[in-house]
């Protein structure tokens, strides 16, 4: 069995600067986006963290052998369909009722253990204690939950909805995708959109916890507030030391070495240096309707999170 560490949540909340921080944990190894591996590394060979491209990264090609004896043996198109049946947001009310036994948890399983070989030989390859997958989407957890070689810890990742919407209307470069001669941008959403979503992730982690399997919150403000102290919780939770040799600096500044990380945020790629701040750019750049909107569709879970919803943008007003 594999020690798993997921780290879970809406998109924009933070997700790949914390698993950045905790890849420098003793005995832990960071996958990146294991759900985008598929396509993005295995179909598409775009870049590993490391700045190779995903069948030229020494770790990466022997992770693919370990785990099916070469990347070659993996049928994309079926861990695609395979994703469109089990992987969606929509399915996890069904999930939570569906016995054991049903038609539901087979695929389910089926899926997820194609998940399992890798953290299996993630683990052996790198010798760590625990991998950590920052694939976010709740779907993806509820799948790996099924799977019996997979020992499963949550750390469900929680930002303020306005921070989170202001940023997916931003234009974000993917270098990773422009060096495979992609499109080279990531995903956005409206402001609606985003809200609706980060309500649906959200309680959806809230269910998973209903279900036995561990999950601790952890709020991007409250993190970049007081981010050792964050981090050694965390740390606590996966089972693994802080060490000796902390990647922070000082309180609020750390130095990040080179990952594996498959996909996810372009921050992935930044090593060195790195000044810990949350970004709270929205309140003075986002117009104040739109985080009106979104403060209205999320109002029930930000009362309960301790957010404030009178704390508006005071810059645009459309």
């Amino acid at each position: 069995m594999t020690d798993v560490g997921f780290i879970g949540g809406f998109g924009r909340s933070g997700s790949t600067l914390l698993e950045r921080i905790i890849a420098e944990l003793p005995g832990v190894c960071a996958l990146g986006e294991v759900l985008h591996m598929w396509e993005r590394g295995v179909r598409d060979n775009e870049l590993c963290a490391c700045g190779q491209h995903f069948h030229d990264c020494p770790f990466w090609r022997m992770v693919g052998a370990e785990a099916f004896g070469g990347w070659e043996h993996v049928d994309v198109g079926v861990v695609s369909r395979m994703h469109g049946q089990v992987d969606r947001t929509r399915f996890i009310p069904a999930d939570l009722v569906a016995g054991r036994l049903s038609a539901r948890h087979a695929r389910a399983r089926a899926y997820a253990d194609y998940f399992a070989r890798v953290y299996a030989a993630a683990a052996k390859v790198s010798g760590a204690q625990i991998v950590v997958d920052s694939s976010k989407n709740a779907s993806t957890a509820y799948a790996l939950r099924t799977h019996v070689d997979v020992a499963l810890r949550v750390l469900h990742v929680i930002r303020d909805s306005r921070g989170v919407a202001y940023s997916w209307t931003k234009r974000v470069a993917r270098p990773e995708a422009a060096a495979a001669g992609e499109h080279p941008w990531m995903e956005q959403y409206s402001p609606g959109a985003s809200a609706l979503l980060w309500d649906a992730h959200n309680l959806a982690f809230a269910a998973l916890g209903r279900t036995g399997v561990p999950v601790r919150r952890v709020f991007y403000e409250r993190f970049l507030a007081a981010p050792q102290e964050t981090v050694a919780t965390i740390a606590d939770f996966l089972g693994v030391g802080v060490g000796d040799t902390s990647c922070f600096l000082d309180s609020s500044t750390v130095r990040l070495g080179s990952t594996h990380q498959v996909a996810g945020n372009p921050m992935r790629f930044h090593t060195g240096e790195l000044r810990l701040r949350a970004d709270e750019a929205w309140r003075a750049n986002f117009p104040r309707t739109r985080a009106q909107l979104v403060s209205i569709l999320t109002a029930p879970l930000m009362l309960r999170y301790g957010y404030r919803l009178s704390t508006h943008p005071a810059g645009r007003r459309a």
